[in-house]
C-alpha cells in the first residue's frame, strides 16, 4: 500500500489538504467523528476507517491534523495500535514540549514522528499554498517532500521534533499581533470619521499592510460576515502556547505579553468558537462604531 496513506482529522483545514492529497493520486484510509465529512471522501474511493486504531492497521504513514493538544495525544496513542502504521505526520499545532515527547514516545516504538504543523489558512489549504514546516530526520524528509509538496511549500526547519512547532508559534504571534492592531487601528480611524474601506486600501499599498488587512479584513470583516474559519480559541492556544515557551527560555517580551492578554480578553468575551475575526468588536464597542455593514 506505498500510494495508500491515512489521513484523521477531516475538519476546516484537514478537508482541503486531504482533498488534495487525493486530487493528487493517493489512496485515503480516513477517519472523523463526524460521518458528514467522511461521506465525499468515501464516495470518491476513499477507505473509511471506524477509529484512529483502525487508519494505523491499513496505512504504513498517516497524517493527522486536530484541533488541541489533548486531542493529538489521545489519537496518536490509539493510532499506534494499528500493526502498519510506520510514519505519523502531525499537522496540527500543539507546541514544542508536546512534539518532542510524541516524538520520544514514538520513536520507543519504532514509528517515526514528523512535526509538520501548516500556516496559511482555510484558503492557503484549499488552493495548496500552505507553509508547510517539517522537522524530522532527514531522511524521512526526503521520504515525504514530494507528498507534504501537494498542500503547500515545504520548509524544512530541523531534526528535532518540535522545531517545527516553534516556527509555526512565532509565525502565529506575529499574525495574532497584526490582527489585533489593525483592529485596533481601523477602528480609531472610522471613529476619527475615516470610511474603513478606504482604510484598508491606503494600508495595503502603505508599511501598515499585513495578513489582516490584505486577507482578513476583506474577506471577513468589512462586509461583517465574520466566516474566516479560523476559531478564537485556537488562536488564543496559539499564543498562549507561544509565550509559555518564551517564559521558559527566560524572556521577557511585553509586546508579546500583551497580544495574549488581547487574546485572553477576546476568549473571554466572545467564546472559543468564535470565528476570530470578531475581534473587531472587541474594540468597536468601547469605540460605539461599527467597522464595515453588511454586504
Amino acid at each position: 500500500m506505498a500510494d495508500t496513506i491515512g489521513f484523521i482529522g477531516l475538519g476546516n483545514m484537514g478537508t482541503p489538504m486531504a482533498t488534495r492529497l487525493a486530487d493528487a493520486g493517493y489512496g485515503l484510509v480516513v477517519f472523523d467523528t463526524r460521518d458528514d465529512v467522511v461521506a465525499p471522501f468515501v464516495s470518491r474511493g476513499a477507505k473509511r476507517a471506524a477509529s484512529a486504531a483502525e487508519v494505523g492497521a491499513q496505512a504504513e504513514t498517516v497524517l493527522v491534523s486536530l484541533p488541541t493538544p489533548d486531542i493529538v495525544r489521545a489519537v496518536v496513542a490509539e493510532l499506534v495500535q494499528g500493526s502498519a502504521v510506520k510514519t505519523i505526520i502531525d499537522l496540527s499545532t500543539t507546541g514544542p514540549k508536546v512534539a518532542a515527547e510524541i516524538g520520544a514516545e514514538l520513536k520507543a516504538r519504532g514509528i517515526t514522528f514528523v512535526d509538520s504543523p501548516v500556516s496559511g489558512g482555510v484558503g492557503g489549504a484549499k488552493a495548496g499554498t500552505l507553509a508547510v514546516m517539517v522537522s524530522c530526520p532527514r531522511d524521512t524528509f526526503e521520504r515525504i517532500d514530494p507528498m507534504l509538496k501537494n498542500i503547500g511549500k515545504v520548509f524544512f526547519i530541523g531534526e528535532a521534533p518540535g522545531s517545527a512547532q516553534m516556527m509555526k508559534l512565532c509565525n502565529n504571534l506575529m499574525s495574532a499581533a497584526a490582527m489585533a492592531i489593525s483592529a485596533e487601528a481601523i477602528t480609531a480611524g472610522v471613529k476619527a470619521g475615516i470610511d474603513p474601506a478606504i482604510m484598508v486600501d491606503v494600508i495595503n499599498v502603505s508599511s501598515g499592510m499585513n495578513a489582516a488587512t490584505i486577507q482578513k479584513f476583506p474577506k471577513s470583516i468589512l462586509n461583517r460576515r465574520f466566516d474566516y474559519g479560523f476559531a478564537t480559541g485556537l488562536m488564543f492556544k496559539d499564543v498562549r502556547l507561544c509565550l509559555e515557551e518564551v517564559e521558559a527560555m527566560g524572556l521577557d517580551l511585553e509586546t508579546a505579553k500583551a497580544v495574549r492578554s488581547v487574546w485572553q480578553k477576546m476568549n473571554d468575551q466572545f467564546g472559543p468558537e468564535s470565528d476570530f475575526t470578531r475581534i473587531i468588536e472587541l474594540t468597536e464597542r468601547p469605540a460605539g462604531v461599527i467597522v464595515g455593514k453588511p454586504g
